[in-house]
């Protein structure tokens, strides 16, 4: 039995830290089944890269310079998707900051302030501005990248996990508040995923033996396990709308 649970045709869909990795994974998977998607990160020359590639698979793609953690490029980026397309049915948030891995007596001013701006007020103020189009198109659905980290600190990891704690409980308070216009949030929980941003807990022997030690299956995940249940979560398999969040934990199964 043939089934549109999943088609995405003309759905516009903007994620973030769509250069690479889990970004890029995502940007894919939305196209493949239909939308066309907005990839963006801070540097125009990658998502170049991923939205070429979209299209070469027959998919629909634009790139899309956005820093996350910068009030003027959300502004002028949430400006530019209004003026070009009138609408945005999609927000996968998924850029991030780690600038700090150690221990967190040490971390910096600096470290924090970048870690806080992107994850937490970037995340927020991209929701803001992409829930108030939703809401006047009548329903949207936003994801944001969280991490397993938010539940249990990752080591030296500090402010990171502190930011993506404060991600998951975000997205219950713009669940709640915007089930009411139709808008359903979601948070994607990744657990230890091979990705250039992890980098620093594969060159580690360490600390990679000992999250070995706690995952089940004993491997790492890699970016496209996370990018089939963002698709579920904006999908009309996805369709209720109760004020409640799914909080996706791929942390302990991967």
């Amino acid at each position: 039995m043939s089934t549109d649970l999943f088609d995405l045709a003309g759905k516009i869909a903007l994620v973030s830290g769509a250069s690479r990795g889990i970004g890029e994974s995502i940007a894919k998977l939305l196209a493949e089944q239909g939308a066309h998607v907005i990839v963006s990160s801070r540097k125009i020359e990658g998502c170049e890269g991923v939205a070429a590639a979209i299209r070469d698979a027959g998919g629909s793609a634009e790139a899309l310079a956005c820093h996350v953690g910068n009030m003027e490029s959300i502004e002028q980026a949430m400006a530019h998707i209004q003026k070009e397309h009138g609408k945005l049915d999609i927000l996968v948030n998924n850029g991030a900051a780690n600038p700090y891995f150690g221990h967190i007596l040490d971390t910096d001013l600096g470290a924090f302030q970048k870690t806080v701006d992107v994850n937490i007020r970037g995340y927020f103020f991209m929701s803001v501005a992409a829930g108030k189009m939703m809401r006047e198109q009548g329903g949207g659905a936003i994801v944001n990248t969280a991490s397993i980290n938010g539940l249990s600190p990752g080591e030296g990891q500090g402010i990171y996990s502190i930011t993506k704690a404060a991600v998951i409980n975000m997205t219950k308070a713009f669940a709640k508040e915007c089930a009411g216009f139709g808008i359903r949030c979601n948070a994607l929980l990744p657990g230890f995923t091979k990705t250039r941003f992890a980098g620093a807990l594969f060159n580690d022997e360490a600390i990679y033996n000992h999250l070995m030690e706690q995952i089940p299956m004993r491997r790492a995940a890699v970016p496209d396990e996370m990018a089939g249940t963002v698709l579920y979560l904006v999908s009309n398999a996805s369709s209720y709308t109760n004020g409640e969040c799914i909080v996706v934990d791929g942390g302990y199964t991967a």
